[in-house]
């Protein structure tokens, strides 16, 4: 039985409008409804998921910053939270200095997505996240060891190696740097731990490598039929394109498996 759906965002539930897919959306309302429960496990920070939390009408935890962050967007509180190490963020900021043309970082701290670029890259993925960026003015006004994530956004990303994170690509032209062990499917494993549920008993569903780990974990991986080829590959069933209501392909495995 299913008791748990963890959904990406971005390309799973969400669609190229911004908005959820309303078969989809629907179709986790009626699960809610019977009894299961939701959770978001998505790249993005707390403002900006908070839009489609509220429109589920969720409560409880959701998964943020790709596993960097567990957070109950409800209550504000922050039940899980990683940061880079020190040495990994001082290196970033040597990288900063010979990014190629064209790639710009985003930092994510206490809550805030910074930047000290105002171009129409970092712009636009701004307002994809419905999100604003401040400008510290100097990365080096941030605080070491304080540092959920780093983003490069472009088209030109370098292939990094830097110890103590993993990099994984969210989109086709950005590339996250997370703290070592912070992952969706980590923050999914010691999520369920805590609540006493068994990762049997959850549906996982995402569309992009970054949502690979959790799909491997949960007792039910989906890959949404438009996604990644290396997402299809490892999930146990693939379902719908997200805009043909993939998540709610997801819902009716899982309401079929109660007695």
């Amino acid at each position: 039985m299913i008791r748990w759906i963890v959904t990406d965002l971005d390309g799973t539930l969400v669609g190229r409008d911004l908005a959820m897919v309303p078969s989809s959306r629907d179709a986790l309302r009626r699960f809610v409804a019977s009894g299961g429960e939701v959770v978001i496990a998505t790249g993005r920070m707390e403002l900006s998921a908070l839009r489609y939390y509220e429109e589920l009408g969720l409560t409880g935890a959701a998964i943020l910053y790709n596993g960097a962050r567990t957070v109950d967007l409800g209550t504000g509180a922050v039940l899980r939270s990683r940061h880079l190490p020190v040495n990994a963020w001082k290196a970033l900021l040597d990288l900063f200095e010979e990014l190629p043309r064209g790639v710009y970082p985003v930092a994510f701290s206490g809550g805030e997505a910074l930047a000290v670029h105002d171009v129409p890259e970092l712009r636009d993925y701004a307002r994809r996240d419905g999100i604003t960026l401040r400008d510290p003015g100097d990365w080096s006004a941030l605080t070491p060891g304080e540092i959920t994530k780093c983003m490069l956004i472009g088209d030109r990303l370098p292939e990094l190696d830097i110890p103590g994170t993993v990099t994984v690509r969210s989109e086709a032209t950005y590339l996250e740097v997370l703290p070592e062990g912070a992952t969706k499917g980590a923050a999914l494993r010691e999520l369920a731990a805590s609540r006493g549920v068994p990762l049997e008993q959850i549906a996982a569903v995402g569309d992009n490598p970054n949502d690979i780990d959790m799909i491997m974990t949960a007792g039910l991986g989906a890959a949404v039929g438009d996604g990644h080829p290396q997402v299809r590959a490892v999930a146990d069933v693939v379902v719908g394109a997200c805009a043909d209501g993939a998540v709610a392909d997801v819902v009716e495995l899982a309401l079929g498996s109660h007695p």
